[in-house]
């Protein structure tokens, strides 16, 4: 039975100091790189080994893979990195305080932005400094593939196509996958694997270095979910 594990990145800075992190690449905390250890200590009890590990294009991401597959003795393997594993755009609130955004915007509105499904914060502007084509990271992406603002779904949209795309054929020959990714981006996949609604899916919350295992059979149907914590 082929497994899929999601394990969304240890703290970041940017998680210490309670800011609208998404694409700007913030490293893990000292207590990040703690969780990505806990989390490899984990699957390697509970008798864990991949085939192939993937990653966002964010360090953070990367990193917690990195560590993870160390405590596993698993450098060796492919660890291939995949921007559509990159967390959610924030457009506008990037690298804002989550508690000042609240105060300028009304607790309602800011909700709305940080935890509805399908409404986007304000966009960036094409000329604003933290729009993703002036990073060298997507140099040589197309234009129309980079986001100025994401919400949830759009999110979840990109990250699914690279999972039909290159996780599910790995799946279906009985690999065992690894995901390092992000809260939102995994909350996206949970979405769509697990059947959560757009009214309930707010209210689901991915924990830090808590790996999440799926089980699956040889045609692609989920036999077991579960939290390795």
């Amino acid at each position: 039975m082929a497994k899929l594990v999601l394990v969304r990145h240890g703290k970041s800075e940017w998680n210490k100091q309670n800011r609208f992190t998404g694409w700007v690449d913030v490293d893990l905390a000292g207590e990040g790189v703690e969780e990505a250890k806990k989390a490899g200590q984990k699957l390697k009890e509970a008798g864990f080994s991949f085939d192939i590990c993937f990653s966002s294009y964010l360090k953070r991401a990367i990193k917690t893979g990195i560590i993870i597959l160390e405590e596993l003795d698993l450098l060796f393997i492919d660890h291939l990195k995949d921007w559509r594993f990159n967390e959610r755009h924030y457009g506008a609130l990037t690298g804002l305080n989550k508690d000042e955004v609240k105060k300028e915007v009304g607790e309602e509105k800011f909700l709305l932005y940080r935890r509805s499904y399908d409404v986007p914060p304000p966009p960036l502007s094409e000329d604003d400094k933290r729009h993703p084509r002036f990073d060298p990271h997507y140099k040589n992406f197309p234009q129309e593939l980079l986001p100025n603002t994401e919400s949830l779904k759009d999110n979840q949209i990109r990250a699914m196509a690279a999972f039909h795309e290159r996780v599910a054929p790995l799946l279906v020959e009985g690999k065992n996958v690894l995901i390092t990714a992000h809260g939102n981006t995994i909350k996206g996949m949970v979405k769509e694997l697990d059947g959560i609604s757009d009214e309930d899916i707010p209210k689901f919350e991915i924990a830090t270095g808590v790996p999440r295992v799926y089980e699956f059979d040889e045609a692609l149907h989920i036999k077991n979910v579960y939290n390795l914590d």
